[in-house]
């Protein structure tokens, strides 16, 4: 018998394939920061999908979404909301602002200045938004999807590293291929598909869900093998600044919600293999003197998984 965990992914990818075209494991990433209850950034360029795909997975559970456009203007109560003096009451009301939501797309984030970032990174940690010294619980689930801009860096505020560390995964839509994109231009011919998208699972189902992928086994050898990863990103000599301690949970829970959609009860080094470059190059700072040498965070977490070995192999046998 299908586990819930099994039986929302199976439901909400197929759901979100329909706006979403060939972009499956991008999809399945998304699910897996849904269950892991983590946040996601997706760095790419404008058009390509990023707020069909968050309003999509939004309507497939059911969920109320919400929209942040980032400019340099905006103020952290634009983001969490804001009290207002009811004269009829002689009482101050508060006015929830769209963090107040289960799924919120705060797209372009490099575009608000570092004190309305904050804000919005603060209740991403802390899932809960402090407003005039009272403390409000957000929803869950609750599910941030970040956008940033790779080309246009012109009025923007970069993320610095210590908020980059808060987001779970690091994803990439990238443009699609040929025929996804023939098949893009027939399903929106007459209308958009996403209007079409009606709900598949619950909310309870989609917390039953994130509580039960927790108690997916992760041998001993197995969890040895993601702070291994973890610690040879700190000491590899591309590297000034390693994933940190947070990154080696952000893969322990990927992996097993990963393991959880595949309806496995266990996980394999498979998946700590296919989840440490969107958990942990983003946690990956290049040294200076190798940076115009064509050296990418991502290459070295790569070039980490080709040298670390693999649980149950021979000493050496993976190293080159």
């Amino acid at each position: 018998m299908a586990s819930t965990a099994q039986v929302v992914g199976e439901r909400v990818i197929q759901n979100v394939e329909r706006v979403i075209f060939g972009k499956r494991r991008e999809v399945l990433y998304t699910l897996i920061g849904l269950l892991c209850q983590g946040h996601i950034l997706i760095e790419d360029v404008p058009g390509v999908g990023k707020t069909m795909l968050a309003k999509a997975m939004a309507r497939s559970i059911g969920s109320n979404f919400s929209r942040i456009q980032f400019t340099p203007d905006m103020l952290p109560s634009d983001v969490t909301g804001v009290s207002v003096y009811n004269q009829r009451s002689a009482e101050f009301e508060f006015r929830p602002g769209p963090l107040m939501a289960h799924i919120v797309l705060a797209d372009e984030i490099n575009r608000a200045t570092p004190k309305t970032q904050s804000a919005l990174l603060e209740a991403m940690e802390e899932r809960q938004a402090t407003v005039d010294g009272t403390t409000y619980q957000l929803a869950r689930p609750f599910l941030v999807l970040a956008t940033q801009n790779p080309i246009e860096y012109e009025g923007t505020f970069p993320l610095p590293e210590a908020q980059l560390d808060r987001f779970m995964l690091r994803i990439h839509l990238g443009y699609p291929a040929l025929e996804d994109e023939l098949a893009l231009l027939d399903a929106q011919q007459f209308t958009h598909p996403v209007t079409e998208i009606e709900q598949v699972i619950t909310l309870e189902q989609l917390v039953r869900a994130q509580d039960e992928i927790r108690n997916i086994y992760i041998d001993r050898q197995v969890r040895r093998y993601i702070v291994d990863i973890t610690s040879a990103t700190r000491s590899h000599p591309d590297v000034y600044l390693g994933a940190s301690p947070r990154g080696s949970l952000a893969l322990f829970r990927a992996c097993q919600a990963r393991a959880a959609l595949a309806g496995r009860d266990h996980v394999l080094p498979d998946d700590v293999k296919e989840m440490a470059p969107v958990t942990l190059a983003h946690r990956v700072i290049i040294s200076p003197a190798v940076r115009m040498g064509n050296i990418s965070a991502q290459g070295v977490v790569e070039d980490v998984l080709r040298r670390t070995p693999v649980p149950g192999a021979a000493p050496g046998t993976f190293r080159q």
